[in-house]
């Protein structure tokens, strides 16, 4: 039994009588099986159905299993009662593209290397991005699975229960390519992307990836303006269809015209990345309309950082030393944002009225400046000041992603689903920043003890990943 595992089961005997276990990542959980009726809080269901203002649901056994309007739920025998009244509950984020294991909050730059890459800092991760209310999460397929599975494993039989729950996504790239000129560090070293130069080995690399039951697979498509090899073509089509034979759905990195005409004419399922140098052209409008991918913008990248603002939501799980480095270095303005801007918005405007499915993806875990957890809440606020309305935003970071990475026991608010929710303060359907004012999150019905993360985070002015 790890130290880890010790350290839950002595968490779950105290839970089982108090409330609150100090120092433990969990609180609130109460023994199993016994049921919570939540009551008085506006819920937002994270679907299309219309947000019920006064509603109650009860969660027993980590899920849901009843919910409706307050009064018309019955509080099951033995039940305890949370009162919600003037909260907003919605579902937990699904976040579907971010890269995790690499970064340990040591400069503005970023460091990746391969060495961080441990269950620790895994661990350390998915932990930022639970504390600001992401439940699930997808690798964006730089993680090394002889790491990544067994963590996968662990997390599932109940070893990390503070941490947002990790899918897994397999990686092909040319030789020497893929991965951006600081993430590569830590990628090559530990041979994370199956690296290939013929069509035969994009087929044996998807048939490796269905073996180990990984059901995503991202290529990088493009050539990084000229500074890298790109996949050839044939090469691509033999990945896609293999991987659509044995149902591997394939993420595509494509961030020109030209890429995504590529990436949508040889059948990817989601694009990655908005264009930003050139308008789309007529082309990749009909093909958006035909294919009808799933989208994740990834706007944060290159944006200006939240840090560069001081914006307080953002800063509050970095220590001082990595925000005085972003500052010194990162913050300065850029010639191009008002140009850069202007197509993002158009660009962006054809892809949602042509039947690109947004979806939440960050990018997350190159640079500290952009960080977990933090940089979804951005996107989302992004998505809104673009013409996406609240509802629908809500809609792009919850059921949808969910449903492009086929959990079918997240993101929405119904009967027998996993109990992932938030608890905010104030009604993001009136103004999305209000997913900021979280109040609580639950991971399978146990709240989440944030003021133990962050406690965890700051007390030496440290972010690395414990031990």
């Amino acid at each position: 039994m790890t130290a880890w595992t010790v350290r839950i089961a002595v968490t779950v005997i105290a839970l089982a009588t108090v409330d609150v276990t100090p120092g433990s990542s969990q609180q609130g959980a109460r023994g199993p099986g016994a049921p919570v009726l939540y009551e008085g809080a506006r819920l937002i269901l994270g679907d299309d159905r219309p947000a019920i203002d006064s509603g109650a649901f009860v969660v027993s056994d980590g899920r849901i299993t009843a919910i409706g309007r307050r009064g018309e739920v019955a509080a099951p025998a033995g039940a305890n009662r949370v009162d919600l009244t003037g909260k907003t509950v919605m579902p937990a984020l699904v976040n579907i593209h971010a890269h995790f294991g690499y970064e340990q909050y040591l400069t503005a730059a970023g460091e990746s290397r391969s060495e961080n890459f441990t269950a620790g800092n895994l661990r350390d991760h998915l932990e930022r991005q639970a504390f600001f209310g992401v439940g699930s999460v997808l690798d964006a397929g730089s993680g090394a699975l002889q790491v990544t599975q067994p963590f996968q494993a662990d997390q599932a039989a109940g070893e990390y229960p503070s941490t947002a729950r990790l899918s897994l996504m397999g990686g092909v790239v040319p030789v020497n390519g893929g991965p951006d000129h600081i993430l590569i560090k830590g990628t090559r070293p530990l041979k994370a992307n199956y690296e290939v130069t013929l069509s035969g080995e994009g087929r044996a690399a998807i048939q490796d990836l269905h073996k180990k039951g990984v059901k995503h697979v991202k290529i990088w498509l493009g050539d990084r303006g000229g500074t890298y090899p790109a996949m050839p073509h044939e090469v691509y089509d033999a990945v896609i269809d293999e991987a659509h034979k044995v149902g591997i759905k394939v993420h595509a990195h494509a961030t020109n015209v030209r890429d995504q005409k590529d990436a949508l004419k040889a059948r990817v399922d989601l694009l990655v990345h908005t264009v930003q140098n050139a308008p789309l052209d007529d082309e990749l409008v009909h093909l958006i309309r035909e294919k009808r991918p799933y989208y994740t913008t990834v706007f944060g990248l290159g944006d200006r950082s939240e840090v560069c603002d001081q914006n307080p939501f953002t800063m509050q799980v970095l220590s001082a030393s990595i925000i005085a480095d972003i500052l010194a270095t990162d913050c300065k303005p850029s010639p191009n944002a008002a140009k850069r801007e202007e197509q993002l918005r158009q660009n962006f405007a054809k892809m949602i009225a042509s039947g690109a499915r947004l979806v939440l993806g960050t990018d997350a875990g190159v640079w500290p400046r952009y960080s977990f957890g933090s940089a979804d809440h951005h996107e989302l606020q992004r998505y809104v000041e673009l013409g996406v309305p609240p509802a629908q935003a809500i809609i792009a970071a919850t059921s949808r992603p969910a449903e492009a990475i086929g959990l079918t026991d997240v993101g929405i608010l119904a009967v027998g689903k996993r109990a992932d929710f938030l608890v905010l303060d104030a009604n993001p359907l009136e103004s999305i920043k209000n997913t900021r004012t979280l109040s609580r999150v639950y991971l399978g019905g146990a709240q989440l003890n944030r003021d133990a993360l962050l406690t965890q985070w700051k007390p030496a002015g440290k972010t690395a990943a414990r031990p």
